[in-house]
């Protein structure tokens, strides 16, 4: 499930110079500059969902979720400036279909802590892009985590990690998983987090669909496909963890699940064919990544993942494919 939207180029703006220290994670900190011309830069990782169970319809439209978050060593940055006033520009892959206005998490992430300090929203924001746009891989998420950090270390706030993580709750369900990294288990809707032992390196192949696919349109397909059906309680896999927990690369793949798979495939019928040809290539698996339509193929090692990767390519079922490994950290301040 990609949890919010996904963010084009302008002037940034000099303001004063300083250092504090920034909390990372529970273990230890980094002390970054505040306010010169250089700004924050946080990079944030891109997930894929080793398992995604999805219950019934609540009444409030969302949906009580087992979602197991894996992340992955695909990455944006998040550049955070002084400005006169909130402004974002983006680069990369796909930046034009980035909104720039304040429907950006990354955008809505500096209002909401700027709003919990009483202070105004005064910065310049910077999205590096190279998580697929509208994906299913929480690239819009990654930028909402990200713009949090880079804005909280920036102005100066050492905002609580607890704090941090209700923001990035209130802001998508995959938001705060984007801010924690390496792997988790998510219920409610995905925002409550348990964090998961990873117990070795896992290769995976990603393949870029042309276009994107809406989550919610995902889910509306999910509740057509289900109608009249009753659907259990979603909960996680005991063999899908134990394979995390031990680095099981062939017990993971034997367990990879996406209850939205099938909506995603009746929207897009055209995935099928990337998927068939990343599972006939060599991968151990082959899924739907999140809600879409970036497909993740798990494979044993990194001279296979690379191997896969261009027989997808050469397959014209999909735009691009990358490798990538996980888990991966979390957001993280960038030094200079």
């Amino acid at each position: 499930m990609s949890g919010g939207t996904e963010q084009g180029a302008g002037t940034v703006p000099v303001g004063d110079t300083g250092a504090v220290t920034v909390p990372v994670g529970d273990t230890g900190a980094v002390t970054v500059p505040v306010g010169d011309a250089r700004g924050v830069t946080v990079r944030v990782p891109a997930k894929v969902n080793v398992q995604l169970a999805v219950g019934a319809a609540r009444p409030d439209g969302f949906h009580d979720l087992a979602n197991v978050f894996l992340a992955v060593s695909l990455f944006d940055e998040v550049t955070a400036t002084p400005a006169e006033t909130l402004t974002i520009t983006c680069e990369g892959p796909d930046a034009d279909k980035v909104p720039l206005d304040r429907t950006n998490l990354a955008a809505r992430a500096a209002e909401l802590l700027a709003a919990r300090h009483g202070i105004s929203p005064d910065v310049h924001l910077h999205i590096a892009k190279d998580i697929p746009v509208a994906g299913g891989m929480a690239g819009g998420s990654a930028d909402g985590a990200g713009a949090l950090l880079a804005c909280d270390a920036l102005w100066g706030l050492n905002t609580p990690r607890a704090d941090l993580l209700e923001i990035c709750a209130e802001l998508g369900s995959d938001v705060p998983f984007s801010l924690v990294g390496g792997a988790a288990l998510g219920t409610g809707r995905g925002e409550r987090l348990t964090e998961l032992a990873v117990g070795g390196t896992f290769h995976w192949v990603f393949a870029v669909a042309d276009g994107g696919l809406s989550t919610p349109a995902v889910y509306g397909e999910f509740d057509r496909l289900t109608e009249g059906v009753e659907v259990p309680e979603p909960a996680a896999s005991p063999v899908l963890l134990d394979a995390l927990r031990t680095g099981d690369t062939t017990a993971l793949a034997g367990a990879l699940a996406n209850d939205l798979q099938a909506a995603a495939l009746s929207l897009r019928p055209s995935l099928t064919a990337t998927l068939t040809a990343g599972a006939e290539a060599g991968a151990l698996a082959a899924l739907v990544s999140g809600s879409g339509p970036t497909t993740a193929f798990l494979v044993k090692d990194a001279e296979t993942a690379e191997s896969v990767a261009a027989t997808l390519i050469a397959s014209g079922t999909c735009r691009t494919a990358r490798a990538a490994t996980s888990p991966a950290a979390g957001a993280t301040v960038l030094a200079d």
